[in-house]
C-alpha cells in the first residue's frame, strides 16, 4: 500500500512496530522477569527505542490532523493525543503492585515545571533571540493561567490543609470532589477554546503571509487518524512492560522517587515540545502558548481524575499534596507567569528567569 504523500516512512512504521512488539514480546524471552540479563536488556532497549518512536509518530499525526482543523482546534488534537500517552504511562505504574502514592503527583507537578518553565522559557529564550520581541494574546493566555492556577492549588496544594485524612491526602469524598470540580473547569475551558472565544487563541503564522496554504488530502488525514490510534494503542499497550523496566533500573541506580515523573513527564512531552520550539522561532509564540500550557491543563485536568478513579477503585492511597518546597515552586511559576504574560510581548529576559526556575526544579529532583 503506497505511503500517504509527504509522511515520513518512521511515521507508519513505528506504530506498527509498537504493536507488533507487544505480540512478539513472549517469543522474544520478554516476560518482566530478569530485567537486568543481557537479553533482557537487549530487548528493553529495543523496546524503548519502538516506544518513543511511536510517541512522536503519534504527535505527528495529530500534526497532520491538526493542520487540516487548524487553531486552536489542531492544538487541541495534539494535547489530547500527548495526555493520553501521559496517562498510560502513569496507570500502568499505577497498577504495578508496590507503586508508589505519589507517582502521579510527582508526574504532574514535573509536567507543570517542565512545560511552564522550561518549554516557555526556552521558546520565548530562542523566540526573543531570534526577532527580538514576540507578542501573543493577552486574554488567551490569561484563560490558560487563570484555570492552570486554580486546578494547581485545588489538586496539588489543597490535600496539604484538609483535615478529613491525614498527610498529603484526600479522603475519598473528597477526591471525587476535587475530580469532578477538576473535570467541570476543563470542560468549561475547552468550551471556551473551541466555541465561545475561539479569537483569544488564535496564532497567525507570519510565515504564511502570502495566504498560500497547503492543506493535508482527505486521504492524508484518514491515514494519519488509523496511524495515530496505533501509535496511541501501542504506547498504552507498551506502557506497563516499561513500567517494569524504568523501576528496575531507577532502584538498580537508587535514584530518588521523583525522577521516575520527571522522565514520564519528558518522554511524553518532546515531540510536543519541539513543535512548539519550532513555532516560536517563526515567531508564532502564540501557537507555542497554546501547545506549552494547554498541555499543563490538559494533564491535571484528565490526569487527576482519571489515576483519582483508578486508585479509589482499586482502595490504593493517592498522596497529590505537594511539600513545602515545591508549593514555593509552584507559587513562584504561577506568579512569574502571571508578570511574563500579563504585558502581550516577551524578551529574552523573561525567557532567562523561566529556565533558571527550571534548572533549580531539576537540580532538586537529585539533589534534595
Amino acid at each position: 500500500m503506497a505511503a500517504p504523500t509527504g509522511t515520513p516512512v518512521t511515521a507508519i512504521a513505528f506504530p506498527v512496530l509498537a504493536v507488533a512488539f507487544v505480540f512478539l514480546a513472549p517469543f522474544l524471552g520478554f516476560d518482566g522477569t530478569d530485567l537486568l540479563s543481557a537479553r533482557s536488556l537487549t530487548v528493553s532497549a529495543v523496546m524503548i527505542v519502538i516506544m518513543v518512536g511511536a510517541v512522536f509518530a503519534a504527535v505527528h499525526h495529530a500534526d497532520v490532523i491538526a493542520h487540516r482543523t487548524g487553531e486552536p482546534y489542531g492544538t487541541l488534537v495534539l494535547t489530547l493525543a500527548v495526555t493520553v500517552i501521559e496517562v498510560a504511562l502513569i496507570e500502568s505504574m499505577v497498577l504495578m503492585p508496590n507503586s508508589a502514592p505519589a507517582l502521579a503527583r510527582d508526574t504532574v507537578f514535573a509536567v507543570v515545571m517542565i512545560v511552564c518553565n522550561g518549554l516557555v522559557g526556552l521558546c520565548i529564550l530562542l523566540g526573543g533571540l531570534r526577532h527580538h520581541e514576540q507578542e501573543f494574546r493577552i486574554s488567551g493566555t490569561a484563560v490558560y493561567l487563570n484555570v492552570l492556577g486554580a486546578l494547581a492549588v485545588l489538586t496539588l496544594v489543597l490535600p496539604n490543609y484538609t483535615t478529613a485524612a491525614p498527610g498529603p491526602y484526600f479522603s475519598t469524598a473528597q477526591l471525587i470532589f476535587v475530580s469532578v470540580i477538576t473535570i467541570v473547569l476543563y470542560a468549561t475551558f475547552l468550551f471556551i477554546q473551541t466555541s465561545r472565544h475561539v479569537d483569544y487563541f488564535r496564532a497567525d503564522d507570519k510565515t504564511d503571509a502570502g495566504g498560500h496554504h497547503i492543506y493535508p488530502s482527505n486521504r492524508e488525514v484518514a491515514a494519519s487518524v488509523a496511524l495515530l490510534l496505533a501509535a496511541l494503542c501501542g504506547v498504552i499497550l507498551i506502557a506497563k512492560k516499561f513500567a517494569l523496566i524504568l523501576e528496575a533500573g531507577l532502584n538498580a541506580i537508587g535514584a530518588p522517587q521523583a525522577v521516575a515523573g520527571v522522565i514520564i513527564a519528558m518522554i511524553v512531552l518532546t515531540p510536543e515540545s519541539i513543535s512548539a520550539v519550532q513555532a516560536a522561532r517563526r515567531d508564532v509564540l502564540q501557537k507555542s502558548l497554546n501547545l506549552a500550557l494547554g498541555s499543563s491543563l490538559a494533564t491535571i485536568g484528565l490526569t487527576i481524575p482519571a489515576v483519582a478513579l483508578t486508585n479509589i477503585f482499586l482502595g490504593k492511597p493517592l498522596e497529590l499534596g505537594l511539600s513545602s518546597r515545591d508549593s514555593l515552586l509552584l507559587a513562584l511559576t504561577l506568579f512569574l507567569s502571571l508578570l511574563t504574560f500579563g504585558t502581550g510581548r516577551t524578551n529574552i529576559l523573561a525567557g532567562l528567569v523561566h529556565l533558571v526556575v527550571f534548572a533549580t526544579f531539576l537540580f532538586l529532583v537529585f539533589i534534595p
